[in-house]
């Protein structure tokens, strides 16, 4: 206790309570807590649903060619629905390697430059497929696209986490990356009616076409492009590059945003527990002692009082900026390769889903064309995409329990394992009901208990990254990295094949359903391992001196030498070849100083 009592006092003069006065503490703290509510209650309103419906419109450009091609697109335009699934890899291959470059851009130049301009060009991308008419168009449209979108979401989220204390974080984020289950509940809705309204021609029906010949996939593309575009705009002028900017906040409350952040990422042991000001509905008892609760390891424990910056308070609350060790730092980290690689196995069904939805509700629909029974039968395009809204809506309700109780327990692994289960559970549901008519309403249900786990583990790992990384330009560039997560939708491309359609895309979900398994065991052994580094942490500075634990703390240089990696021996054999001396020089810059962050001995993550 006495070393937290010195971290305390060491403070500088507060520049929104004035220096410390016993006998108004009391004053001052309601002060304090009233002017916290008003600061993110502005953000509630203002910002968050902005970025919501930025990620929104993201998230509707990415599903509507499933959309469209529930509407005939592919058959409309003389493709073949192999080159759909072509379309959607190639995709998923350029946005995903892209992933981390798009996140390094992002914040080279600033989230209000970047994002507003490729997601400008994107729309004007998604409208022309109008006029689409030839493989090479769609293919070209889909990778430009998919060029684009790279790094929105890492730099979005990374965006967030300016502007919101850790865990204020995980429900915050469930409202923005719920905006995925949003977009396909919307994208569901918004086809039912268009595709009622332009009905176009159904195979082997005639419905009298439409009157001005637009196509019902044409009008679809185009809406979304076109309104894409218009909120890309908007957000130039919306958009602040730090708290310090915001225009909806007063300068009183533009002091304290950044303020919170600034003590939230660095020492301040006051922010490891929720104030009543922002956060009322969590209990009393959780800001109760850790200890005496018993609860281990909870992501406050070790990270406010043991991990001061040695960024500047603008790094940490703006943002644009990136040093050569946030570039070093983060690739070279392991943990973001194990997470790299469960995001990968789980994300398969919400990379699928986003696209396949409405093909795998196709069947439910299903009406003969005329009297003949033994009539192919032929889906209703409008009420298939009706039946997707249902799931997705199931989605975002239980991410943001999830998250809310992420936040209030201060715990992220336990409910990614949970929403797994979930997860699991309505997949075997799916795969082991029969194909027939009969069973159409069960499986049905069971889509919805499989969607609404489906959205849990990506956003909460997120949130892990997020909340056991200080620097903000390593946390850009990891949350980049585990953009790679994305890859998920080449396998579900190759996974759910036309020629499974008939048999209800069991094989897929057979697939998909075994994927999901293995990650599950691979959060498991994430956590163990999480564990096991704390407390192996905990033993080593246990043995070290007051001094020695205050320079890890402040300046990452205990009494623990660096080791020397591959980097630097790559660095050693390169440096003397001649043109690659300034990787060597670039490598020495990026070692240069001590360990910052979570690199430090004194850091533990939280679960």
């Amino acid at each position: 206790m006495d070393e937290v009592y010195e971290l305390q006092s060491s403070e500088q003069r507060d520049p929104i309570t004035g220096p410390p006065n016993m006998d108004n503490e009391v004053e001052t703290q309601d002060r304090q807590d009233i002017l916290n509510n008003k600061t993110v209650r502005k953000l509630d309103l203002i910002l968050l649903p902005f970025l919501a419906l930025l990620f929104l419109f993201n998230s509707l450009d990415k599903s509507n060619i499933g959309n469209a091609e529930s509407a005939h697109f592919t058959s409309d335009i003389g493709l073949e629905k192999e080159d759909l699934n072509t379309a959607v890899a190639l995709f998923f291959a350029f946005f995903v390697t892209l992933q981390p470059l798009g996140a390094a851009l992002g914040r080279r130049y600033g989230m209000v430059i970047w994002v507003p301009s490729c997601m400008a060009i994107w729309g004007i991308c998604t409208a022309l497929h109008v006029w689409v008419r030839s493989r090479w168009q769609l293919f070209t449209l889909r990778i430009i696209i998919g060029c684009l979108e790279a790094g929105f979401y890492p730099v979005t989220v990374s965006y967030l986490s300016l502007f919101y204390t850790r865990f204020e974080f995980a429900r915050r984020l469930s409202l923005f990356y719920g905006q995925a289950a949003v977009a396909g509940a919307l994208g569901g809705v918004l086809s039912y009616f268009v595709f009622s309204q332009f009905a176009g021609e159904q195979p082997g029906q005639d419905t009298g076409g439409n009157d001005n010949g637009w196509r019902s996939w044409q009008v679809l593309f185009l809406l979304e492009g076109g309104s894409t575009v218009v909120i890309a705009l908007t957000g130039f002028l919306w958009l602040p590059h730090s708290a310090k900017t915001a225009w909806f906040l007063s300068k009183e409350e533009r002091e304290w945003a950044e303020e919170r952040i600034r003590r939230d990422r660095t020492d301040d042991i006051s922010s490891a527990n929720p104030t009543k000001g922002d956060d009322s509905d969590i209990d009393d008892d959780d800001n109760d002692d850790e200890e005496s609760r018993n609860i281990p390891s909870s992501e406050s424990h070790g990270l406010l009082n043991s991990t001061r910056s040695t960024s500047s308070s603008k790094l940490v609350t703006d943002d644009r900026g990136l040093t050569p060790h946030d570039i070093l730092s983060a690739l070279l980290s392991p943990k973001i390769y194990h997470l790299l690689a469960c995001n990968i196995l789980s994300s398969i069904p919400v990379t699928a889903f986003s696209v396949f939805l409405p093909l795998v509700l196709a069947p439910l629909t299903s009406r003969s064309n005329d009297s003949d029974s033994n009539s192919e039968l032929s889906p209703n395009p409008a009420l298939t995409n009706l039946l997707t809204a249902p799931p997705y809506v199931c989605g975002a309700i239980t991410l943001y329990l999830f998250a809310s109780y992420s936040d209030r327990h201060r715990i992220r692994l336990g409910p990614i394992l949970a929403g797994l289960c979930l997860l699991l559970a309505g997949l075997i549901l799916v795969v082991l009901m029969p194909q027939s008519k009969a069973w159409a309403i069960p499986r049905y249900l069971s889509l919805n208990i499989l969607l609404s786990g489906t959205f849990i583990a990506s956003p909460l790992t997120v949130a892990w990254i997020a909340g056991n990384t200080p620097s903000p330009g390593k946390r850009a560039l990891l949350l980049g990295i585990n953009g790679w997560g994305n890859l998920a939708g080449v396998f579900s491309a190759l996974l759910f094949q036309p020629k499974y359609e008939k048999g209800g895309y069991v094989v897929p979900f057979w697939w998909t359903l075994g994927c999901v398994g293995v990650a599950a065991a691979g959060y498991v052994w994430f956590w163990r391992g999480l564990v096991r580094e704390n407390e192996s942490r905990e033993r080593v500075v246990g043995g070290w001196d007051r001094g020695d634990v205050e320079a890890e703390k402040r300046e990452g240089k205990g009494p623990v030498e660096r080791r020397r990696g591959w980097v630097d021996w790559v660095a050693g054999r390169l440096g003397g070849v001649k043109g690659l001396e300034g990787f060597k020089r670039w490598v020495e810059r990026a070692r240069e100083g001590g360990r910052e962050g979570d690199e430090k001995v004194t850091f533990l993550y939280g679960l």
